[in-house]
């Protein structure tokens, strides 16, 4: 049987040459290929692909939140992040929501195929770019004092959310909150972090690989 595949960016371009590259493959078939995470997300859990690749940078609901909801809701599904950051930050995040497998966006096709095979046979694939021993070293340091470590993961969501400029409003759409919870949760964020204006929030965001300026 074919390893089937779903894809995930919100540049078409990027999608149609992905899809390109695995259907030219005898033992791939991209059986989905979306350009929003909530779509992605609700094909998953009716029809769980063996593979879910996915970019991080996405509008709304980022690639890290839907690694996380898809290994929750289709744990035979294995994950494979493609990003344009390889900071360790990115990449702890990634592996911390379920993902088996981390390639940069500027690798080689035959990388991104070979990191398709590795993950659906359970094995854990990163770029040859992004080195193990020292993404091991970082997450050794990181430890218990680290800043993020202070939130709880809805704060955390909401944090990506607010410094992406979304407001509550949107947030508590996409997180099926009440723009008052978005707010409670912003407000317990910041208090935690010791910050006080939305300028400084997003400064310590794109720090500590929250978030990105593109």
């Amino acid at each position: 049987m074919p390893i089937s595949v779903l894809l995930l960016d919100d540049h078409a371009v990027v999608r149609d040459g992905l899809q390109a590259l695995l259907a030219a493959q005898p033992d791939i078939r991209v059986v989905g290929s979306f350009g929003d995470s909530g779509r992605a997300i609700s094909f998953a859990t009716g029809s769980p692909p063996d593979v879910a690749v996915l970019d991080i940078a996405m509008p709304g609901l980022d690639g890290i939140e839907a690694a996380r909801r898809i290994h929750d809701l289709c744990p035979v599904t294995q994950i494979l992040m493609l990003s344009m950051h390889a900071s360790p930050e990115h990449v702890y995040q990634a592996l911390r929501a379920g993902a088996s497998g981390y390639v940069l966006k500027e690798s080689a096709g035959g990388e991104v195929v070979a990191a398709v095979r590795a993950v659906h046979a359970g094995q854990r694939y990163l770029s040859g770019k992004i080195s193990p021993r020292a993404l091991d070293d970082y997450i050794r340091e990181r430890g218990p004092d680290h800043p993020l470590e202070r939130l709880s993961r809805r704060e955390l969501q909401v944090l990506k959310l607010i410094v992406q400029g979304s407001t509550s409003n949107e947030a508590g759409a996409l997180l099926g909150l009440s723009p008052k919870s978005v707010d409670t949760y912003r407000s317990r964020m910041m208090a935690k972090l010791e910050i006080d204006d939305l300028a400084s929030l997003v400064k310590f965001a794109i720090r500590h690989g929250v978030t990105s300026v593109e």
